[in-house]
């Protein structure tokens, strides 16, 4: 079940599909699940398994055909997730060892200890030619050691997301100098990692590897709730493992975060009181409109 949703007044929902077309492309008739990738969400530490249930199931409502949550703790907290059975559960070094994946995003709640660490480094060894997305604790994890962090800049297809103070801890700088001048914190963080950087926050920033350069104009103040992150770690994810370009998946997914935080609100649902967990499902539904108004 989910709300009545409903599109903000004059929203540019052509314009949207136009300026985003990997969202708003149709599906073959002939498609499978194989057709739109695996996403592998390394997360959830003890304490925080949340984290990573939020992003794998925003994957799954963001599009990807088959979604595994591997949580970093020595036994599964739960057989399966209640709310999204078609999420495949494991440990998060069992999954590591897959070879099956399109992409795979890491950090949701992955905590900072030793076994994290490990996790991260094995990511960085192995399918370099699979797009990965660090989020909160990889980053932080990136900021402790050194050797992370050369080995994240050597990376092919790598994007990352922080917030300001996890940019703050990346560039060795005090948050109050990252959003002084954002625009040059996203650049050096996206120079000095040699991938797509997102820098979150009111109107947030993504610089690719080479140079391109987006600022977001969706959202509202109802992101700003515990969760929100690992949501749009998730739709991002999700868009990598179908195919889609790092830069673009970057752009597509954070305005499709922020829309459908927009959604949301015209809706009757937030600004105050919004939880993460809603955000995906409107996120869904924003999408499919962008697809059946670009087929009419």
């Amino acid at each position: 079940m989910h709300a009545a949703y409903h599109l903000p007044e004059n929203f540019p929902l052509a314009a949207s599909a136009r300026r985003f077309p990997a969202l708003s492309a149709p599906r073959p008739a002939d498609s499978h699940k194989g057709t739109f990738g695996t996403l592998a969400v390394f997360g959830g530490a003890a304490g925080m398994s949340g984290a990573v249930v939020l992003a794998a199931s925003a994957a799954l409502l963001a599009g990807c055909g088959k979604v595994w949550a591997g949580f970093n703790q020595a036994t599964l907290p739960v057989p399966f997730i209640a709310a999204f059975p078609e999420i495949m559960l494991d440990t998060a070094h069992g999954l590591a060892r897959r070879h099956d994946l399109s992409a795979r995003a890491a950090g949701c709640g992955l905590g900072t200890n030793e076994a994290a660490r490990k996790l991260l480094a094995g990511l960085f060894q192995t399918a370099s030619d699979t797009p990965l997305l660090l989020d909160a604790d990889a980053l932080n994890l990136l900021a402790q050691h050194r050797d992370l962090a050369n080995a994240a800049a050597r990376y092919p297809r790598l994007l990352i997301t922080p917030h300001p103070a996890e940019a703050a801890r990346l560039l060795g700088c005090a948050t109050a100098d990252i959003q002084a001048d954002r625009k040059t914190a996203v650049r050096e963080l996206a120079r000095r990692f040699a991938a797509t950087a997102v820098l979150k926050g009111h109107r947030t920033l993504v610089c690719g590897a080479d140079g391109a350069f987006y600022e977001n104009d969706s959202g509202n103040a109802g992101l700003a709730t515990a969760g929100s992150g690992d949501v749009l770690s998730g739709i991002a994810g999700s868009l990598l493992a179908q195919n889609i370009g790092t830069f673009e998946a970057a752009c597509a997914g954070v305005w499709l975060h922020g829309a459908a935080a927009e959604v949301l609100k015209a809706s009757g649902i937030g600004e105050s009181g919004l939880t993460a967990g809603e955000i995906a499902p409107a996120a869904r539904w924003l999408r499919n409109r962008m697809i059946e108004n670009k087929s009419e």
